[in-house]
């Protein structure tokens, strides 16, 4: 992707609204940029055949001086300090990359004909692998979260820079929205300003209609200042913008705008939301802009347009964490892994947070602090808490735009809501290559009492959907502190889970803990726990201490049976399913959906691999009422003895 040498016109030196108002002279060139830049989204759209010229339209002015005026530099498009510019509704793309190519930040011409073009980087919402876009954005409703994200990014890590967030009038009713605004008045980020676009339409008509909000006075009962303008008028945002830069609180700027404003048929018309122009129209659009159309040269460059052997890359930082030394629990120790968790949480914070050199860690609780353990680190490291309430779709995003940003960020949860609840978030955050710790908590049956609805029994499957996402389920306290420093030094999307009761600390036959001491965690790598020969049990997580009596009860049968701790179960080892199918039947004994689980991988992994082994799944075949978890295991016939059974039927046939 070609990027400028050098950038046209007034603004190669951004500014960061210094002066009290624009000059005429810059005035003009706005109006001009204007003017061009809606020649180039109706190219946009109308070569690509889609895309959303009328919302660009309403935004296209707020754009242009936003990224004329705030602190973004076009030649060093990741300049720590810069003003970070985020666009919630992703779908005016056209609008964003118009406005950045005339500033210098990517070739213009290639923009515009390989819009929405298979293997384009100028896709149909805006990506964040182009200078100048700080989010991949499209699920709507999500970008303030993201805003509040990097304003709490430049106070953990001390960069000054300033937030905008650029948002439709539509995704005002969405319920992350509420829960965003309250979080960044209530931690007072008020390095943050929120312009809406406000035209008043959305694909089904009036946003009067379609879902009535009352967007100004949502805004003044979450306590932001609230300014209002005319979108279209460059002066009065740009004093606006400054003006919301010298107060206290987060401010939002409504912007009032009229989609399709231009081009008289398009203008307040929502049929031209989400619809290309046909030919005509294109034509009377051209005329009315006074706009060349030179649409058959881009057509042809964009038919000669191939896509690149390499994958467009995002930014990303070399996490500088002290892991510190690991804890060793001994047998007998009242530890479970929720508190194993806690405490080397703490330690790792001590050790980084606020340390010249360190990447400080945040971490997120939504009203669970107790309950996941997290309260330790909020009582020694009060700075790096941040307590949301019961607002887990805000907190998802703006954890995972705040780890792209310097920080490591955890999030700990209950799985039914660290997952579960906030699936399309964590989506768009491997999307946008995130380094998010994701701590779920309460999983599987073991939950008990709490019943159905609290049972995350789905998390591997749900989990095993996101491309970019790792998953640590350890055995016990041991495993568990080591699995969560390992974590910390790695860059990526890492979960990390555990069931709600205590277990047993894991030993070896000599009575000694197995992953203590010398036991070093590698993601990836299965741990055998005891040898055997006729066949292998593969589990993990809170089963482990349960599949270890039925190898007892087994051994003492005269069964020598090999069991395996996989606690990576997302990414299996394969040697060792070699070894294990080399060995006989494999009988995946887990606390987990049956059908989505570490035995599904393993079936699948065993298919792809060509081995020839019988795959015998052992988990939870439906929701399951409240009980405790042995009455619940005992129902689903997930007890050791049942483990038991199963190994002698497929060992004797």
């Amino acid at each position: 992707m070609a990027v400028r040498g050098e950038v046209k016109g007034l603004f190669a030196g951004s500014r960061g609204f210094i002066a009290e108002a624009l000059t005429e002279e810059e005035l003009e060139k706005l109006r001009e940029l204007s003017r061009q830049c809606k020649g180039d989204i109706l190219k946009m759209t109308s070569l690509a055949g889609s895309g959303h010229p009328g919302g660009s339209f309403s935004s296209l002015d707020i754009y242009l001086v936003l990224y004329t005026c705030a602190k973004v530099y076009p030649l060093e498009p990741e300049r720590p300090d810069r003003d970070r510019i985020v666009v919630s509704h992703g779908h005016t793309s056209p609008g964003g990359y118009s406005v950045l190519a005339w500033l210098g930040f990517f070739s213009r011409e290639e923009a515009v004909a390989t819009f929405r073009k298979a293997g384009s980087p100028f896709e149909g919402h805006v990506e964040r692998v182009l200078p100048g876009v700080e989010w991949t954005t499209g699920n709507l409703g999500q970008g303030l979260s993201v805003g509040c994200g990097f304003a709490l990014a430049s106070r953990l890590t001390g960069v000054p820079f300033h937030v905008y967030v650029v948002m439709s009038d539509a995704e005002q009713a969405k319920g992350q929205v509420a829960e965003a605004r309250r979080f960044a008045r209530k931690f007072g980020l008020s390095n943050i300003t929120v312009v809406v676009d406000y035209n008043e339409l959305q694909i089904s008509g009036s946003v009067h209609e379609v879902m009535p909000v009352d967007i100004k006075e949502n805004y003044l009962s979450d306590g932001w200042d609230v300014m209002e303008v005319d979108g279209h008028d460059h002066q009065a945002l740009y004093k606006a913008m400054r003006e919301a830069l010298e107060r206290e609180g987060p401010v939002v700027i409504i912007a009032h705008t009229v989609m399709g404003r231009g081009v008289s048929f398009m203008e307040g018309d929502e049929e031209y939301h989400g619809r290309a122009l046909g030919e005509e129209e294109l034509a009377q659009a051209f005329k009315e802009l006074k706009v060349e159309n030179d649409k058959s040269k881009l057509l042809s460059i964009r038919e000669a347009f191939s896509a690149p052997g390499e994958t467009f890359s995002m930014p990303r930082y070399s996490p500088r964490v002290d892991p510190g030394q690991p804890f060793t629990y001994r047998p007998g120790d009242k530890v479970d892994n929720r508190a194993a968790f806690g405490k080397a949480l703490r330690d790792v914070g001590l050790r980084n947070c606020g340390v010249e050199g360190h990447t400080p860690i945040a971490v997120f609780d939504c009203d669970l602090v107790d309950s996941v353990r997290t309260s330790w680190f909020a009582q020694d490291l009060p700075r790096y808490f941040f307590e949301s309430g019961v607002a887990e779709h805000n907190t998802a995003t703006l954890a995972g735009a705040l780890s792209t940003q310097g920080v490591v960020a955890v999030f700990a949860d209950f799985g039914v809501f660290g997952i579960d609840e906030v699936y399309n978030q964590h989506r768009l955050n491997d999307i946008n290559g995130s380094n998010l710790k994701l701590v779920l908590t309460h999983l599987g049956l073991d939950v008990g009492q709490d019943g159905k609805t609290h049972q995350c029994i789905d998390y591997i499957g749900l989990l095993r959907n996101l491309y970019g996402f790792h998953l640590v389920v350890p055995a016990d306290a041991n495993q568990m502190d080591r699995a969560v420093r390992y974590i910390f030094t790695r860059y990526g999307n890492y979960a990390i889970g555990m069931g709600r009761s205590g277990q047993p600390i894991i030993v070896d036959e000599k009575g000694d803990p197995l992953f203590g001491y010398g036991y070093r965690f590698v993601y990836g790598q299965a741990d055998v726990l005891r040898k055997g020969d006729k066949a292998t049990i593969v589990t993990y997580g809170q089963m482990v201490h349960r599949a270890l009596k039925a190898w007892e009860i087994l051994s003492e049968r005269g069964l020598d049976v090999e069991l395996v701790n996989m606690s990576t179960p997302l990414h299996p080892d394969r040697e060792a399913l070699v070894k294990a199918a080399a060995r006989g039947p494999i009988i995946v004994y887990e606390d987990h959906n049956l059908f989505s689980g570490l035995g599904s991988i393993l079936a699948d992994l065993a298919m792809e691999m060509g081995l020839s082994v019988r795959i015998r799944k052992m988990g939870v075949k439906g929701y399951a009422p409240s009980g405790t978890p042995d009455e619940l295991y005992r129902m689903l016939g997930l007890l050791p003895e049942d483990l038991v059974r199963a190994v002698e039927e497929e060992i004797h046939g």
